[in-house]
This record gives structure tokens, sequence and C-alpha cells, in this order.
């Protein structure tokens, strides 16, 4: 009977709006504090007990898995190795992203043909672009398009790309493959900038005198992309931090320990000690040490931007 009256309130109207809000997002509040906030509660207290083999708590060891960590040439190592690779690929990515964006928004024609050809590598798997870097493109031998390529320029002998470490080439790799995949997704949000500029502004600037490229891209164009900008450059800081994929799968016969390319980022180094060693406890402070980075980073970043300041306390 309840059951009834209820679908009888729905029909007509009747339903109280909060009891339906209820209704209609308690599954999800629910899924999102059991499977995210739970879990990152579980893993803090796992940080601090000695959990080998197991995720339960009662081996309480307090900052050891800390101090293990950091003192690990491994992950002081891998940490040297992400942050090398974000100071290079942020801004990489970042000019080219904004380049592309200005050079697809002056086209008059063919400008969503080549919107949507930039941005297609970016619905592709990281596991997908890496496989196909590692076994086509720069797969070694001479019949790949990397050394067919060398080849043309001059280059007779057949080039290990991943395998090479003096010099490490294998860079070439990583950051190509990185550069390929993302790059288009922040061209689409610098071109949605762009395309937010009132057009008032260029036509009062060229009544002005300013009718080079340059002159209006550098006191119109770039001044309102600030925000833009911002957005952009956090999202490629937290992703570069975030690098796994790319990195495991085409260095995957390297990261064994036995030599060879030394690309070991904090999450793969995380990867392996807690499922491959079962050190969860170890696993989950490391866990917190790189997200610490990431926020600090991001923190810094967002500060000297000036990010989220308004327009009075800009001008003090």
């Amino acid at each position: 009977m309840t059951t009834t009256a209820g679908l009888a309130r729905l029909r007509t109207g009747r339903w109280p709006a909060w009891r339906a809000f209820v209704l209609l997002t308690l599954p999800m509040v629910a899924g999102l504090f059991l499977f995210k906030y739970v879990a990152i509660g579980w893993g803090l207290l796992l940080s601090f007990n000695d959990a080998r083999g197991t995720i339960s708590l009662g081996s309480w060891n307090g900052l050891e898995n800390y101090r293990r960590l950091l003192s690990d040439p491994a992950f002081t190592r891998s940490l040297v190795t992400i942050l090398l690779f974000t100071l290079f690929i942020v801004p990489v990515t970042f000019a080219l992203a904004l380049g592309l964006a200005v050079l697809v928004n002056r086209l008059r024609r063919g400008r969503a043909l080549f919107r949507t050809t930039f941005f297609v590598p970016a619905a592709v798997s990281y596991v997908v672009g890496a496989l196909i870097w590692k076994m086509s493109l720069f797969n070694g031998t001479p019949s790949g398009v990397a050394n067919s390529l060398a080849y043309l320029l001059g280059h007779e002998d057949a080039i290990g790309w991943v395998a090479t470490v003096d010099p490490p080439l294998y860079w070439i790799v990583l950051v190509t493959v990185r550069l390929w995949l993302q790059t288009g997704f922040y061209m689409i949000l610098f071109l949605a900038g762009i395309q937010q500029v009132p057009a008032q502004l260029y036509e009062a600037a060229r009544v002005d005198g300013a009718h080079s490229e340059w002159t209006l891209f550098r006191h119109i164009t770039w001044p309102m992309l600030r925000n833009t900008s911002v957005a952009v450059t956090l999202l490629l800081i937290i992703n570069a931090f975030q690098a796994f994929d790319e990195f495991y799968n085409i260095l995957a016969s390297n990261l064994s320990g036995l030599g060879g390319a030394d690309g070991r980022t904090p999450l793969i180094y995380l990867f392996q000690t807690a499922l491959g060693e079962q050190n969860y406890g170890a696993g989950s402070a490391g866990a917190f040490v790189v997200t610490a980075l990431i926020v600090a980073f991001t923190l810094l970043q967002g500060r000297f931007a000036g990010f989220g300041r308004t327009a009075e306390e800009e001008a003090r």
C-alpha cells in the first residue's frame, strides 16, 4: 500500500522534492563514501602499521613506514625522475596545445576537422598508446617507423630506442607518446578559452593600430586566457605526477632491478611495493607522500599565478 501510494504521488507530482533528491543521490553518496573516503581513511591508518601480506590493522609502527620510504634510494630516485619529467612535459605540452589552439582558431575552413583530428588521441588509452609506440614506432628493428626515418637521414644501424641508456633515448619514446596522447585535450581547452574572447576587443585593437597577430595575441588573447592557463597548468602537473601506464608498459623489461632504463616513477615503485612485495603499509605511506607533493606543487602554482584572487586583491 505504501509503495502504491508513493508511486501515485510521483505520478501526480506531489512527491516532496527533498525525498526525490535523497532517493536519487543516496546511492551515489553511499558509494562515494564507502569506496573513496573510507578507503582513503583506511589507507591512512595502514600507513602507520606494519601491514605485510594483509590490510588489517593491529601492528602499529608509527612513522616507521615513512622513514623507511624516504630513506630508500629507489624511492627518492623515482621522485627525482618524476620531477624532471614534470619540469619538461608541462611547459612543452602547454606551448604545443596553446600554439595549436591559436592556429586552429585562425582557420576559416576545416576547423572542425582539425579540432577532431587533434582531439582523437585523447580518447586512446595510455596503455594502447604506449604499446603502439613500443611495438611499432620505436620497436628497435630496421623496419620500425623511427629507424626507417633515421635511415633516411643517413643513420645506417638500427637503434634500440627503449633499451638505449647512454644516451637515454628511451626518454624520446616516453615524452613523444605522452605529448601525442594529451596535447589535443588541452588544445580543446585553450580553443574554448580563445573563442570566449569578445571579437570587439580585436576590432578595437585594430582600430588603434595593432595589426600584427603577435601584438593581438600578446595584449588581448594571452591576458584573457589567464584562468584557462592556470587550470591547464594545474591539470598538467597532476597528470605528470600520476604518470604510470606509459612508463610501466614501455619500460616493463627494465623495471625488474636488472639494469637498463631507469624510468621508475613513484607510482610504479608503490605498485611494486604494495602488490609485488605485498607491503601495504609502505605502499600506503608512499601514496600519501606523493599526494602531499601533488598538493604542494598545486598550491604553489596556484599561489604564484594568483588563481582565485579578486581584482581588488590583484591591484594591491
